[in-house]
């Protein structure tokens, strides 16, 4: 059998271990007098296994060559190490190079920023940064899960085509079959679309919530937890253009229901990465993110505070700080705004709520004011907006109003329109961008460093 333990198990171990089988890559290869010492490295935690290499290896100047990155099987004894920092070290019997990397192995050891480490987005999980990122990463998408099924919501998997536009207006991927050079007219000039596969226009969806209000209102509780799509030309830090969202809905619930929910979620997803990946979070608090654990175990433990649109744009106003935008009721919050409220005015987590109607969706239900909308977005330090979510409008005529209004044909949206002539009910839901809460949780400043592969504007590789 090729595959031994795993190197956070033998990092664990509590007794010494003969003839223990270990597979992983070289992060570092150094040589002294008669031995040599490789820091090996499976993924499985943010350590290295020192193995102890003796010049009585067979093949000894093989495993010199193979050089930092080679992959390697060792078979040996586990043992106290006497270096400092380290409780276990790995003394070789036999060394297999299952994959040399020579001297030309672009990771080499010293610091490589992360933008020459975007351009090897094929390698840059072998580091110890984006190792600490994704393992991270993997343990919000399994606490995710885990929040939702243990307070039985159902998992739906929404459609990733669609031919509705959750957002209004948004910035959308068409999705066709059509020759782009040379499309099919219609009698009066324009693109046949009733000759595309799907017989009129489709795109990338933007969202999975409009199909999730579908199931809210039949099992209550739902949530989604899929791919979406931007067209925008943004090379800002925080956007690309294809991310993962979680999207819950809950039936016969209101605004107030939705704060707390998703106050519960945060709050459990940050408790689960604290409890589970406490080293990577201890060493990215050391080289990206001063402070990063003391902020999430402040998240964890905070009481979130909670304020009106209308109230923080007045704390903005009066505030003495010289914004680049300056605040005035009816823009929309820019991240500066939002990092001002949640890091200098409430110093913690904080819902900022009832939104002018003008500037958010046509399914946020309008309040009594006519002028606001029931919607909320969490903000946190560091990253302003993480959450954002809303009661959704439950009167058919009200909807249809507001459709009109963005500019979008109701008969687009006879199902959605149909859920409020039969059997509707009060409901709501929120959105969190998944490399967004990553970015969060790892203290990482740019959304390209928490996404495996990103895709950005002139950017599909790998």
């Amino acid at each position: 059998m090729l595959r031994g333990s795993r190197i956070s198990k033998l990092l664990a171990s509590t007794t010494p271990e003969t003839g223990a089988v270990v597979c992983g890559w070289v992060r570092t290869l150094r040589e002294s007098a008669n031995l040599a010492f490789a820091a090996l490295n499976d993924g499985s935690c943010q350590d290295s296994l020192q193995v102890v290499l003796p010049l009585s290896l067979p093949n000894y100047q093989e495993i010199l060559r193979a050089g930092n990155g080679a992959a390697l099987r060792v078979e040996g004894d586990l043992v106290e190490s006497p270096g400092k920092g380290q409780r276990w070290e790995l003394r070789a019997s036999a060394v297999n190079v299952l994959g040399p990397a020579g001297e030309d192995y672009p990771l080499q050891k010293k610091r490589h920023s992360f933008e020459f480490l975007r351009t090897l987005a094929h390698l840059r999980p072998r580091t110890s940064t984006f190792g600490a990122v994704f393992r991270i990463e993997n343990t919000a998408a399994w606490a995710i899960h885990r929040f939702f099924q243990e307070r039985g919501f159902i998992y739906v998997h929404t459609p990733i085509i669609t031919c509705s536009d959750a957002e209004g207006a948004g910035e959308m991927f068409r999705v066709t079959t059509l020759d782009p050079e040379a499309p099919p007219r219609s009698s009066a000039g324009g693109v046949d679309w009733a000759r595309d596969f799907f017989g009129r226009p489709a795109s990338l969806t933007v969202s999975g919530q409009l199909e999730a209000e579908i199931f809210a209102l039949a099992f209550s509780d739902v949530y989604t937890f899929g791919p979406t799509f931007r067209a925008e030309n943004s090379n800002t830090p925080r956007h690309v253009a294809e991310f993962w969202m979680i999207e819950p809905e809950i039936a016969f619930a209101d605004l107030d229901d939705d704060v707390r929910l998703a106050e519960d979620f945060l709050r459990a997803i940050t408790r689960d990465v604290l409890e589970r990946n406490r080293d990577d979070l201890e060493f990215l608090d050391r080289f990206v993110e001063n402070g990063l654990v003391t902020r999430l175990e402040a998240v964890r433990d905070a009481s979130f505070a909670r304020v009106t649109y209308t109230e923080a744009v007045k704390l903005l106003e009066t505030a003495k700080h010289d914004f680049e935008f300056p605040p005035s009721w009816g823009m929309d919050l820019q991240t500066e705004h939002e990092r001002f409220l949640s890091e200098e005015v409430f110093r913690g987590p904080v819902f900022v709520t009832d939104y002018p109607a003008a500037s958010k969706a046509f399914y946020m239900r309008r309040n009594d004011d006519g002028r606001t909308v029931a919607a909320m977005d969490l903000l946190v330090p560091r990253v302003g907006e993480i959450i954002g979510g809303s009661q959704r409008e439950e009167r058919r005529e009200v909807l249809e109003e507001r459709l009109r209004a963005f500019g979008l044909d109701p008969a687009t949206y006879g199902w959605y329109l149909d859920l409020r002539r039969w059997g509707s009910a009060p409901h709501a839901g929120f959105g969190l961008g998944f490399a967004r809460a990553v970015m969060y949780l790892t203290g990482m400043a740019n959304i390209r460093d928490v996404i495996p592969f990103p895709r950005t504007p002139g950017n599909a590789d790998f």
